[in-house]
């Protein structure tokens, strides 16, 4: 098998997505109670709207029920990453710096789990950030996630 559901559920509707003219940020398959969800995050500059939801869930659902990679019933959720969006590939890396993240950490590193700071980018395989002139780079293989935050 090798692939997780995730992995082949993204392979499977990113080119969708992108023929659409967004982006596929993230894709959860999570059980929450009794039902399993299957949630789609979708952007596009200037942000998504209700409109580009209603039409990937149609799309994505037709392309789903043809290569069927859930043996389960599930219910499918397209929706917009919000304020505070997940930065996974290289290019939210890229695209966001100099905005303010919030980095967690699967293990404590120098004594602490979770990081705030202005993105200065992904160095090597770092993730950079600054916080009153202090730099930080934390290594992507001990993150669990890092996303966008905001100043109140």
């Amino acid at each position: 098998m090798g692939e997780s559901i995730m992995e082949q559920v993204e392979a499977i509707i990113a080119p969708v997505i992108t023929e659409q003219g967004l982006e596929l940020v993230d894709v959860e398959y999570v059980k929450e109670g009794a039902h399993w969800y299957l949630r789609i995050y979708i952007d596009k500059e200037g942000g998504v709207d209700i409109d580009d939801c209603t039409n990937v869930s149609h799309l994505v659902s037709e392309v789903l029920d043809k290569h069927d990679p859930i043996a389960q019933a599930y219910m499918l959720e397209v929706s917009s990453p919000g304020l505070e969006r997940p930065l996974k590939k290289d290019e939210d890396f890229e695209r966001f710096t100099g905005k303010l993240v919030r980095v967690l950490t699967k293990e404590a590193y120098q004594g602490y789990k979770e990081f705030t700071g202005y993105l200065v980018g992904l160095i090597e395989d770092d993730i950079v950030l600054e916080y009153e002139k202090e730099k930080m780079a934390i290594p992507r293989a001990i993150v669990d996630k890092a996303n966008l935050t905001f100043e109140f």
